[in-house]
């Protein structure tokens, strides 16, 4: 293959990336509010701007849809706390500021977070999801860690639960912080806040 041709299969290459990210956080919105199980390409296609045979030319099916709009979202999210360690003086501070974030994302982007439950559920069924899942809650928990970490740090003390632990804890809450959020519950966010507060504290010694 001489140069050129390289070029042109890379930019070739490329656009075809690009154009999977503009459809997939495209149809984002449409997947979070259909669910996995209740919609297929066409009924997102529907919900879109874009026909169904564009979105199949890109996407094998919707598992492959799904696992790559989840992903682009997550590689976002997935620092959506470091903000509130970075700028942390104390382990209260700490613990008040990584409170308001949960409380933030909670009523932000419910619908995704929904989308994220949705896919880890299918995950128990379908094969085909799980290495993704697997990949995408190893980066969830260790963004927990990390502000675990700093808490103890700041605390001057330690970590007293494993890293699997805390993130099960935080997760556990969330969730439930979640279903009340979709429940149309007032309260729900403020009410994270507080608990995710009172829970970093417990994980480590000296919170």
């Amino acid at each position: 293959m001489t140069e050129t041709s390289e070029r042109i299969a890379r930019r070739s290459v490329d656009k075809f990336a690009q154009r999977r990210a503009e459809l997939a956080e495209s149809t984002l919105q449409a997947l979070s509010e259909l669910g996995y199980a209740r919609t297929s390409l066409r009924e997102i296609a529907q919900k879109s701007n874009f026909s169904h045979g564009v979105l199949h030319y890109y996407f094998t099916d919707k598992v492959e849809l799904l696992t790559y709009a989840v992903r682009k979202f997550e590689e976002v999210c997935v620092t959506r706390y470091d903000e509130a360690v970075a700028a942390a003086q104390s382990a209260d501070e700490l613990k008040r500021g990584f409170g308001a974030a949960m409380a933030g994302t909670l009523r932000a982007d419910a619908s995704m977070h929904r989308l994220w439950y949705d896919l880890r559920n299918q995950s128990l069924f379908e094969a085909a999801f799980r290495a993704d899942v697997l990949e995408i809650d190893t980066q969830r928990q260790a963004m927990i860690w990390r502000v675990v970490e700093r808490c103890a740090e700041l605390a001057g003390g330690s970590a007293v639960v494993t890293r699997q632990v805390a993130y099960a804890a935080f997760d556990g809450v969330f969730q439930q912080a979640l279903l009340h959020q979709l429940a149309g519950e007032e309260g729900a966010s403020d009410a994270l806040a507080e608990d995710a507060g009172a829970l970093l504290g417990r994980l480590v010694s000296g919170g």
